[in-house]
């Protein structure tokens, strides 16, 4: 076996270990049934196997200028596909939108998240 046959093997493993991480990610959208697993389980579909199908081409294809354009678009979901789903839920908690059974209602505002700074060094006052 020439080095062009080995690579092409490896290639088309990694291309079906991203593909089968997909078909795994695409039956967990159907399983669960609330927004925040799903918004999870759709941006790991994205991100894990939508890389490792792409990172499987760049394999198959060798190094050139085509796989140096996929390894950008990898860079760019690696950065991006988290970001817009943190985004999404934290509009999506900021609506109103609530787990199903959730026991506990939380209320986050400006003056609870930042700390008074003699509360943060623990320091209760001037001392006379």
């Amino acid at each position: 076996m020439s080095f062009g046959e080995v690579t092409y093997i490896i290639g088309n493993i990694v291309v079906i270990i991203g593909i089968i991480c997909m078909l795994i990610g695409a039956y967990g959208l159907f399983k669960f049934r609330d927004f925040y697993p799903r918004l999870l389980i759709a941006t790991k579909i994205d991100t894990v196997g939508l890389m490792t199908l792409l990172f499987g081409i760049c394999i198959i294809q060798g190094f050139n200028f085509f796989s140096l354009k996929v390894v950008f678009i990898i860079l760019i979901i690696l950065i991006l596909n988290p970001l817009t789903a943190h985004l999404i839920a934290q509009a999506a908690y900021r609506a109103g939108y609530k787990l199903e059974g959730t026991l506990v209602e939380e209320d986050f505002t400006e003056e609870e998240s930042t700390p008074e700074p003699s509360d943060e060094l623990g320091i209760e006052g001037e001392r006379g």
